[in-house]
């Protein structure tokens, strides 16, 4: 019976994802890129022995029994789905695998310099720059409002993203308020 239970759900669940995943990007969203420092919650159906809490480490992996090693960060949560499902087919027919964030701990952002609350910050949904300064509690009085930096690390290098408020506060070169990036630094001189 459990064969062919599991025979008429794998398909449907999977028809369910590819589903949602189609309607996620045609409004023009993107998934969720795991971040390290994310708590997963991973289970596999039927199965009481696997499942399990894991934290993506700083090198971006995690460790899930049967599976071992897999990388998480960068990935989507469908993608890693996709990969803990194939290496656990080695021992399990046809798994049914979820795999859900439930704290979003390496996302975040920093703020730092003449603003009223520096640190660092949570982003649960996409955070701009303006936004990033209003978490922050706005700029203090003597910040260089127009020489604002975002320090951003891509493959490895370190670059710096200018923002000047005053252009923006004038609706004026709106497209340096960017979308921030995990691991993002705003440096307000």
């Amino acid at each position: 019976m459990r064969q062919f239970v599991r025979h008429l759900l794998v398909p449907f669940l999977l028809c369910m994802g590819a589903n949602a995943t189609a309607a996620e990007h045609t409004d023009g969203a993107t998934s969720y890129q795991i971040q390290p420092g994310d708590v997963l919650r991973i289970s596999v159906w039927r199965e009481e022995n696997l499942i399990s809490d894991v934290i993506v480490r700083p090198d971006g992996k995690i460790t899930f029994p049967l599976a071992g090693e897999v990388d998480a960060a960068g990935g989507s949560v469908e993608s890693l789905r996709n990969e803990i499902m194939a290496r656990l087919q080695k021992f399990i027919p046809d798994p049914v695998v979820t795999v859900s964030v439930t704290q979003l701990l390496g996302n975040k952002v920093y703020i730092i310099g003449k603003v009223n609350r520096p640190g660092e910050f949570p982003m649960v949904r996409n955070v701009d720059v303006m936004q990033a300064l209003s978490m922050a509690g706005g700029t203090s009085t003597y910040a260089a409002l127009n020489k604002i930096k975002i320090l951003r690390r891509k493959n490895g290098s370190l670059m710096a993203i200018p923002f000047e408020y005053g252009e923006v506060e004038k609706g004026k070169n709106l497209d340096q308020n960017i979308i921030l990036h995990a691991g993002d630094v705003v440096v307000v001189p």
